[in-house]
């Protein structure tokens, strides 16, 4: 079913890249990113997620099919990890292995969300430090960091980098490219709300194109450009640029390493994924 899926949309891969690294980070991997709230104070109305997450509608149509064939056998949780890992594979990158078992959380808190996601404005101390609070090492985030390839963007997400840099009126980060700059400028102008963005030059398609952009100067978010900020993440976007890297095999071992993070023994298999059992 994952296959169909991509096939239709393949930049769906990247949409439930992000889907599960925002429920990982959250509770451990335990599809509280799916819940609905009818308050809209649930993880997927924080700032980092509302309007931007995507792969609900996937995930929910895979749990369907399930719950016909296997009803209450399989959780939203290990249906989130399983359909981002194939996706991943079926537009380029390596597989890993999946332990499954994992049971769906009760819980969903738009304030834990705000408070423990990654921001695209984050300095790389910032970016580490959120890593390291669900056992995450630097080498992780930098390796994590490249599925951007299959990524997209907002221009609200740069348009402080573009027009009011530092928080003053007019100024542009120095650290982009200057035609990079322009191009971006075309796309995203001044208040309005622009074009969608791709991560790199092939959204597509799982590669390593992102870490070249970022050498480039040519990163979209703020975190991307501070990757070249320390030494260790120098070093190791600069390696991952490279052909013939370990770039594919160190994200599968990241990934299966995220997927692991906080398993609750505490928990349900929900019937719909955007909802608890009543």
């Amino acid at each position: 079913m994952v296959s169909k899926i991509v096939k239709e949309n393949k930049n769906i891969a990247g949409g439930l890249l992000r889907l599960h690294f925002h429920d990982c980070f959250v509770r451990g991997c335990d599809a509280s990113v799916l819940l609905d709230s009818p308050t809209n104070t649930a993880e997927k109305d924080a700032r980092p997620n509302a309007n931007s997450l995507r792969g609900f509608k996937e995930i929910e149509e895979i749990k369907a099919a399930l719950e016909v064939e296997c009803p209450g056998i399989v959780s939203c949780a290990d249906v989130l990890a399983l359909a981002t890992r194939d996706a991943v594979v079926k537009v380029g990158g390596n597989s890993w292995p999946l332990a499954l078992g994992r049971k769906d959380g009760r819980i969903s808190l738009k304030s834990e969300a705000d408070e423990k996601l990654p921001s695209p404005f984050s300095n790389f101390d910032e970016l580490v430090q959120k890593f390291a609070v669900v056992g995450l090492n630097q080498q992780e985030m930098v390796v994590l960091s490249g599925g951007h390839t299959i990524g997209r963007a907002s221009c609200g997400a740069v348009q402080q980098r573009l027009y009011n840099f530092g928080g003053v009126e007019g100024a542009t980060d120095p650290s982009i490219d200057p035609k990079f700059t322009e191009e971006l400028k075309k796309s995203c102008p001044q208040n309005q709300q622009g074009s969608e963005l791709s991560m790199d030059r092939s959204k597509n398609r799982f590669d390593n194109l992102y870490f070249k952009a970022v050498l480039a100067k040519k990163g979209l978010f703020e975190s991307d450009a501070n990757l070249l900020t320390n030494p260790v993440g120098l070093e190791l976007v600069t390696r991952y640029s490279k052909p013939g890297s370990s770039f594919y095999s160190d994200f599968a071992a990241a990934m299966l390493k995220m997927s692991n993070i906080q398993w609750s023994t505490d928990g349900e298999i929900r019937r719909v994924c955007s909802a608890v059992n009543a």
